[in-house]
């Protein structure tokens, strides 16, 4: 399967997906809090980083952003323009109809970050966070992309979950013991909803490809990409799914996330 190929499979499952994320928990707590204007989802590693980076008063560009939560927080962090790419329009749909409850003016791309359109510009600060390297076959394809939308002097944060915990199934009968491989052969297929509770819903779901990388693939990216690395930092605290936060305070306590944040050069 071709880089493009594994790309437009994953739409289509995040498309698919998107049913399974309006109307549950997660989403009536986003409304709810949208409707205040101070309310943010990011949690405190993320405010803090976000905010010793200087967001206030600066454009802002977050890749892959989903439902736009957290395009709408930056705006409670006083970031100027704010857009949110992603390839999902479903995903989009909800992300807009955030945007109207809590009346924070952000806008909205669906692309593919590979092939975006002419106009797009250049931004002061680009963020993004779990789950999206993930979904990218080709991490320097990726960056390189990522740094034509940063504007020279910009700086580019990355909070993911730590490569090390993809070596653990946190549904495993030993869910401590290493199942796969640090060093994976190829992604991890499924076809399955995509969900981030622990449901399973009982559905047909389109083929989704999800693909390990590592730390060090990821520094070398964002390098290779031009841009010069200022800071990484590993945490013990879980950023991903619930079924993950089983790892979190252990005696002999595995890294669960990560800050990553590097600049372009003016």
């Amino acid at each position: 399967m071709s880089d493009a190929e594994a790309i437009a499979a994953n739409r289509a499952a995040w498309d698919h997906s998107a049913q399974h994320h309006r109307g549950n928990a997660e989403w009536q707590r986003l409304v709810a809090g949208f409707a205040d204007p101070g309310f943010s989802c990011f949690d405190a590693t993320a405010t803090q980083v976000l905010q010793a980076v200087d967001v206030a008063g600066k454009s802002c560009v977050q890749i892959g952003c989903n439902n736009g939560r957290e395009c709408l927080s930056l705006k409670a962090l006083g970031a100027g323009r704010v857009l949110g790419i992603d390839q999902s329009r479903a995903f989009l749909d909800q992300a807009r109809d955030l945007a109207a409850l809590s009346g924070r003016e952000v806008a909205f791309l669906c692309a593919d970050i590979h092939d975006l359109p002419d106009g797009v510009g250049q931004f002061d600060r680009a963020l993004i966070t779990i789950g999206v390297l993930n979904w990218m076959p080709d991490l320097s394809k990726f960056f390189n992309a990522v740094a034509g939308l940063i504007a020279p002097g910009g700086a580019l944060v990355i909070y993911e979950t730590h490569p090390f915990l993809e070596m653990f199934d946190p549904d495993a009968a030993d869910p401590f013991t290493p199942a796969i491989s640090y060093f994976p052969s190829g992604p991890d297929v499924a076809a399955e909803s995509i969900t981030y509770d622990g449901s399973v819903p009982e559905d047909e779901a389109p083929v989704s490809y999800w693909f390990a990388h590592r730390l060090g693939q990821v520094i070398s990216a964002v390098a290779g990409a031009g841009l010069r690395i200022e800071r990484l930092e590993e945490y013990p605290h879980c950023n991903r799914e619930v079924a993950y936060e089983q790892y979190e305070n252990r005696p002999a306590q595995l890294p669960l996330c990560y800050v990553l944040t590097a600049h372009k050069t003016a």
